[in-house]
This record gives structure tokens, sequence and C-alpha cells, in this order.
């Protein structure tokens, strides 16, 4: 065997090694970005953005920004992300509470691994035993 059919074959094993890890990590961490006065709209928009990410398995950072003097009433952005999480329903969890990081107000939600139809179904099956 010659070396370049040698480092061809090692080449071809470390791309592969490399292409199964990603595929096992869906640990990867997206965001979505929204602004203190969104409307409505917009909103279930960007809600819906998020809910196609969990769906896709990721960690998704709700992130609430800033600007100039919109910082003294966090509690706008509070109300902000607590709309989506509503939103959200039982397709996510909060893993991470509404906190600061600078001029952002950021949340962390994760998919929800259980199903709710299969709780009703099991609740459903123990009433009838």
């Amino acid at each position: 065997m010659d070396y370049g059919r040698f480092r061809y074959e090692i080449n071809r094993k470390e791309r592969n090694a490399r292409k199964v890890q990603k595929s096992k990590s869906n640990n990867e961490l997206r965001e979505v970005r929204l602004k203190t006065r969104i409307s409505g709209h917009d909103r279930i928009s960007k809600t819906n953005q998020v809910k196609r990410l969990l769906a896709e398995g990721a960690k998704v950072k709700v992130s609430v920004m800033f600007r100039g003097r919109e910082i003294t009433h966090p509690e706008v952005g509070t109300e902000v992300l607590k709309a989506v999480a509503k939103d959200l329903g039982d397709e996510a969890l909060v893993e991470k509470a509404p906190a600061f990081e600078g001029r952002f107000l950021t949340m962390v939600v994760i998919p929800n691994r259980q199903k709710p139809n299969s709780k009703n179904q099991s609740a459903a099956s123990l009433a009838t035993n």
C-alpha cells in the first residue's frame, strides 16, 4: 500500500467519526431574539419558530433585547417571556428561568419528552382496570 492511500483511509475514518459524533450530539443551543415592543402576531411567529427548533431536538434560548431606556422596565420583558412560555404550553419545559445577561433578559427552554396524550391514555387505562 502506498502512503497516499494510507493517508486517504485515515482521513476518511476521521471524517466519518466527526460526522457520527456531530449527529449524536443534540445539545446545540439555538437562540430566538425578541424586542420589548413586539406585537402579538410577531410574538406568535417567533413562538412558532421556537416550536420548530424544539421539534428538531435543540435547546432554545429565548432572549428579549432592551434598548436605551427600556432597561429601566424589566417587567415588560418578563411579561413577553411569560407569554412565550404560555404559548409553548406542553411542548416545552423551562430549563432556566428568565434572568438578565447584560442587556438581554433570557430564558432557556427544552423539548418536553413526555407526550401529553400518553398520560391521558395511561390514566384512562388505570381507571378501567
